[in-house]
């Protein structure tokens, strides 16, 4: 076959052949993206099955979220952690608020008991963030509940397209789970 000469008709073997080798090349490039996504969950899960353990290990509930702010900040880059607790004594680096008033400002999300990425407004983001808030353009969250409700869980970045609605957060909804036991846990001893 000879080759056609611009602005003439194709073959439709070529055609077929463009359509094919474009079709490889976003199979490769959707291939690749999974491989990524697979190491970075890899990743995701050997840190938080270290940090698991760790929590395992803590003595208190003190020492436990220390492990966990330490944690967050140099295994999983986060940069900005808050952790509030209800109606509980002040411990480590928690913040102790009240139950009325973490309603008053994330009350549809205790309600609903989930964990969310993105989706959190400016008030909501003053309010987990205080005066870090305004460094923040996307946060994440989870409800620190077992049976009763014991408070949040808050990660941040300064990326605003960093935290989106819809994406996954399976591995903070893990660790928020297993911290929720140990108040249950720790709070039973006291």
């Amino acid at each position: 076959m000879f080759p056609h000469k611009p602005g003439q008709a194709i073959s439709l073997v070529e055609k077929q052949q463009a359509v094919l080798r474009e079709r490889n090349t976003e199979l490769r490039n959707r291939l690749s993206a999974l491989v990524d996504n697979a190491r970075q969950n890899d990743r995701l899960f050997s840190h938080t099955r270290q940090l698991v353990l760790s929590l395992l290990d803590s003595k208190n509930f003190s020492q436990a979220i220390d492990i966990v702010f330490s944690s967050f900040d140099a295994d999983f880059n986060i940069e900005a952690t808050e952790i509030i607790l209800f109606d509980s004594p002040s411990l480590s680096r928690a913040r102790n608020d009240s139950m009325t008033t973490g309603h008053e400002h994330i009350g549809k999300y205790l309600k609903a008991r989930q964990t969310i990425g993105g989706g959190l407004g400016e008030a909501e983001r003053q309010y987990l963030f205080g005066d870090k808030a305004n460094d923040i353009g996307s946060a994440a969250m989870a409800v620190l509940a077992y049976g009763e409700l014991y408070g949040v869980i808050a990660i941040g970045n300064k990326d605003a397209n960093y935290y989106q609605s819809g994406m996954g957060t399976m591995f903070l909804s893990y660790i928020a789970e297993v911290m929720s036991r140990m108040i249950r846990d720790f709070r039973a001893q006291a």
